[in-house]
């Protein structure tokens, strides 16, 4: 998510991925896209294995603290209820799992906290398979994810040189889910003429499944002219120029040619999710076995 998710460097769009979803566009079909495989890629270019206790590794891991009013947009433009921190409480490496802990308590203002990685700066990469083994947590208000964001390049504005904003960057949600939806995650692409309400996302179902009750891997494979979207090495979605055309009447920017950096974070409450509520438990926590990119 995000964003809500976003970078430091983008305060204003990807946090309003979160008022986004809340009008999401969801290509209603669930079915497998039988014609396509998820390509075999075997140069691993990254991979982090959280093999070793303690904090992840700051080589390939920094933080994104906070609720967002820094950034000026306090509730990460979701009206989201967490603080991120940078604690062992809410972010530790234990047992060969990265754990990402949203809790139930007073800090700095807020009523539960959590925390929010990013590889920007640290690992960007265009094109290539990105993916991660995953197990979330369940509960309404839970709003763990998985996505990238664009790095943004130098333009001119009014003569002056600044930093693209989102959606310009582009964004691609590998996995996001609600809690409150044990079954179901959803993958999205978001980009000049289809963001916010307008982004072109779809849900995948688990049949006879919870995505809370076991490990589960969600990965894209992007080239140059597609991104595929999979779960467990199924296809489920593969976005286009040509779709993104369609679906946005030819207004939509293909932005998808650029490096892109990795998000993992858990928020908790807002405008998509909903609130927890008295029957969510807490705490919970997002556990990542690992992340691999290869090209």
């Amino acid at each position: 998510m995000k964003s809500i998710h976003s970078k430091n460097k983008l305060r204003l769009a990807p946090y309003s991925l979160a008022l986004i979803l809340g009008a999401i566009l969801i290509v209603t079909s669930c079915d497998l896209d039988e014609t396509q495989e998820v390509t075999t890629l075997n140069n691993l270019v990254m991979s982090d294995e959280f093999d070793v206790d303690g904090a992840p590794d700051s080589n390939m891991w920094g933080y994104e603290n906070g609720d967002g009013t820094n950034e000026g947009i306090p509730g990460w433009g979701n009206n989201e209820l967490q603080y991120y921190t940078d604690r062992p409480e809410n972010v530790i490496v234990e047992n060969g799992v990265l754990i990402i802990t949203a809790k139930e308590e007073s800090f700095e203002g807020k009523g539960y906290t959590s925390a929010r990685l990013t590889s920007q700066d640290l690992f960007e990469q265009q094109y290539g398979r990105f993916e991660a083994r995953i197990r979330v947590p369940f509960g309404k208000g839970y709003w763990p994810a998985f996505w990238l964001l664009g790095v943004p390049k130098t333009i001119s504005v009014d003569g002056e040189e600044v930093l693209e904003e989102w959606p310009a960057v582009g964004e691609i949600d590998i996995m996001e889910y609600l809690g409150d939806e044990p079954s179901n995650v959803f993958g999205t692409l978001h980009g000049p003429g289809f963001s916010g309400a307008e982004s072109i996302s779809k849900e995948f179902t688990l049949e006879n499944d919870r995505f809370d009750t076991g490990f589960h891997v969600f990965g894209i494979e992007w080239s140059p002219t597609f991104v595929n979207f999979y779960v467990d090495g199924n296809i489920y979605q593969t976005l286009t120029r040509e779709d993104v055309a369609e679906e946005t009447d030819g207004e939509g920017v293909w932005v998808f040619d650029r490096p892109f950096y990795i998000i993992l974070n858990v928020a908790i409450g807002g405008n998509l999710p909903g609130n927890p509520t008295e029957n969510t438990v807490f705490p919970q926590s997002m556990i990542v076995d690992y992340v691999r990119v290869y090209n």
